[in-house]
């Protein structure tokens, strides 16, 4: 069976390659495409939170708040820049 951490790691590499090709078509709204790689940042920033809760409280980082929250804040972050982004591109493509 594959543990999580495995599938983890191996779900970069579609993600990397639809970032390529997204960037590549040069067909996306800045802002989301920015956004798209702002999921890579929340990735950087999950791994060594994860390494912290792990070492600093023995537990892992869905269950220490503060880190946790900090995260996810980098995700939501992106998923707003996502979602402006096509905001953008859909009004512009009304008007």
């Amino acid at each position: 069976m594959i543990s999580k951490d495995t599938l983890f790691a191996v779900s970069l590499f579609p993600y990397l390659g639809f970032l390529w090709f997204l960037t590549r078509s040069g067909q996306a709204p800045r802002l989301a495409l920015i956004g798209f790689y702002g999921t890579l940042v929340f990735v950087a920033i999950t791994i060594p939170a994860g390494i912290y809760a792990k070492v600093a409280y023995s537990d892992s980082l869905a269950n220490i708040d503060a880190l946790h929250g900090g995260a996810e804040l980098f995700l939501t972050l992106s998923n707003i820049l996502i979602v402006l982004g096509f905001r953008e591109a859909l009004r512009k493509a009304q008007g």
